[in-house]
């Protein structure tokens, strides 16, 4: 009995003396449990830290996943996870990390799913052509196996092909000339798994209906005449200013209605040549469709009458006409301002069609360019011009057109009009500026912060009084100069330049000897810019505005139809000679 309970004691005691089993010696931790990526995949780092002597990574998924090692030594280690390809339907792994006798962790791997598997690629967004039509290459890249082009309901494009595999290709886009109004299309790029890419296609039209609806042939009857030869014949041009441009109606602007007696007395008083500054525009009976009140067609015709029965050239415009023209000289007017510019031409040239070659046309007034991008556009509205006028036929097969330089700056012109519009006739055209050098002399009527008005011109005329009021610049020399670029340009090869407009206004408000001087230095000026112009082979038109107050230019008195500045007819009629 003694010994049993010795034992047991024992027992308890060795029980006593037990240690429970111990905790895991091991740690593992990882920077992120969940990795998601973006339907393109990529790759993201995952640091591993453990104090075992390795780590292992298990179930990695490789069919659609990629580790940059699945094991490894060191206490803190990291491992990539890529995922390269894309997925229609969203996905996810689960990799199971273990070290030593630690914790396992697991890594929940994602990826979202793609509208598609490929890409399919256009260089161009959008393409634009012309109303004739045209190819435009298009580069095409996918790494899809194979793409696919459609134009739908655009049947007025076409492919050099419509199909294509994995690269890149370059297929050529045309469109068919368009003889209606401006239209748009749509292509269409499309591959198998890949996006579609749409691409805009726009394609100008016509605007307005064409009024070139009575063609004739060709007739030069009465039309023999080169542009140079016309040239020849005309000894000074006089503009009838402010009266068919003015805005409102003829006589909106303070002079009265054309009559044949003022074009008598015109010439009567030794001008064979008028330019009739005409507006066209506030004349539409129909702003959708530019056409021009038959009416004021018949008025024009009418004007034009009165000097070709007088023997008189006549050179007929669209003066500035509201500015649609001349203040819009820009690629975003372009298109618009053309179809405008051939369907007034085409009316006006039709109207007038069966005059003879005492009957200029004149494209435009004052084309506002001031640098060879806008000069391209006023090319544009020339040819525009040119083709509407020919394309009517008849004796207009045969008529000298008159085409502007850039704003009709000598300057300017010389350096920017490289180039004429293309004429199916050779020898038939002109090119016109205008001349008010020095502004401050010839024009100006308040001074500014630039300078002050001239009131004397001329190296015989300065005052010595009024010193202030001498010009400073712009004479004699300068006319020559100006003269001579044009001769140089133009003359020399054969092509006239008409010098559409010149003047000084009267200063009437200056008195005593200061208003002689004036007015004296002011025919100088007028027979000096005339004489210089004749002698360089280029045609001066006067410009009259009708005006006989202070400023004025007129030389009539248009209400008592009788000459009134005979002081300043005199000088251009002695510069002409």
């Amino acid at each position: 009995m003694k010994r049993l309970i010795s034992v047991f004691c024992l027992l308890i005691i060795l029980s006593s003396c037990k240690k429970d089993k111990p905790d895991s010696i091991n740690t593992l931790t990882v920077s992120s449990n969940q990795v998601a990526f973006g339907e393109q995949g990529g790759s993201i780092d995952i640091a591993i830290q453990t104090n075992a002597g390795s780590w292992n990574i298990s179930n990695p998924a490789t069919e659609w996943l990629n580790l940059s090692a699945t094991s490894g030594a060191g206490s803190n280690t990291s491992v990539t996870i890529t995922v390269s390809s894309k997925t229609l339907t969203a996905r996810t792994a689960t990799l199971v990390l273990t070290a030593g006798d630690a914790q396992p962790v697991q890594i929940t791997v994602s990826q979202a799913a793609s509208g598609h598997l490929y890409a399919v690629e256009a260089d161009f967004s959008n393409i634009s052509f012309d109303k004739t039509g045209g190819s435009k290459s298009l580069k095409i890249t996918t790494d899809a196996v194979k793409w696919e082009l459609s134009a739908g309901t655009a049947d007025w494009l076409q492919f050099s092909q419509t199909t294509g595999n994995t690269g890149i290709t370059t297929i050529t886009v045309t469109a068919l000339a368009n003889a209606g109004s401006a239209r748009t299309g749509t292509i269409s790029l499309a591959a198998t798994n890949a996006a579609t890419v749409q691409i805009s296609v726009s394609q100008d039209g016509t605007l307005y209906p064409s009024y070139n609806t009575s063609a004739l042939p060709a007739d030069a009857t009465g039309m023999s005449s080169t542009a140079s030869q016309i040239a020849a014949k005309i000894k000074l041009g006089w503009n009838i200013g402010n009266s068919l441009e003015a805005t409102g109606s003829e006589t909106a602007w303070g002079n009265p209605r054309v009559t044949r007696e003022l074009i008598q007395l015109v010439k009567q008083s030794g001008f064979n040549a008028i330019r009739i500054p005409c507006s066209w525009n506030q004349y539409m009976e129909n702003t959708a469709t530019a056409k021009i009140k038959a009416d004021w067609l018949n008025r024009v015709k009418e004007v034009v009458q009165y000097c070709v029965d007088n023997d008189m050239y006549v050179l007929l415009n669209i003066h500035w006409d509201g500015g649609w023209l001349e203040n819009n000289v820009t690629p975003e007017k372009q298109f618009a301002n053309n179809a405008k510019q051939k369907a007034f031409w085409e009316q006006i040239a039709t109207h007038l069609r069966n005059f003879d070659e005492h009957l200029l046309l004149a494209s435009a007034n004052e084309p506002n360019v001031e640098n060879a991008s806008q000069m391209a556009v006023l090319q544009s509205y020339h040819q525009t011009f040119v083709d509407a006028v020919r394309s009517t036929g008849g004796r207009n097969s045969h008529r000298v057109l008159v085409v502007q330089g850039p704003s009709t700056d000598v300057e300017k012109t010389n350096t920017l009009m490289s180039t004429l519009p293309t004429d199916q006739i050779q020898n038939k055209m002109m090119v016109e500026v205008h001349y008010y050098t020095p502004y401050q002399f010839a024009l100006m009527t308040e001074d500014a912060g630039w300078g002050k008005m001239f009131y004397y011109w001329g190296k015989n005329f300065h005052s010595t009084t009024d010193i202030q009021r001498n010009s400073t610049w712009g004479e004699e020399s300068t006319v020559d100069a100006m003269m001579g670029l044009m001769k140089a340009k133009f003359v020399d090869k054969g092509i006239p330049v008409i010098l559409g407009e010149y003047a000084v206004g009267r200063r009437t408000s200056l008195t005593g000897s200061n208003l002689t001087l004036h007015l004296a230095s002011r025919a100088y000026y007028l027979k000096y810019v005339t004489q210089q112009a004749k002698a360089n082979g280029i045609i001066p038109f006067y410009w009259d505005a009708g005006g006989i107050g202070n400023n004025g230019s007129g030389l009539f008195d248009r209400s008592k139809n009788m000459v009134f500045d005979q002081q300043a007819l005199d000088a251009l009629i002695d510069g002409a000679k």
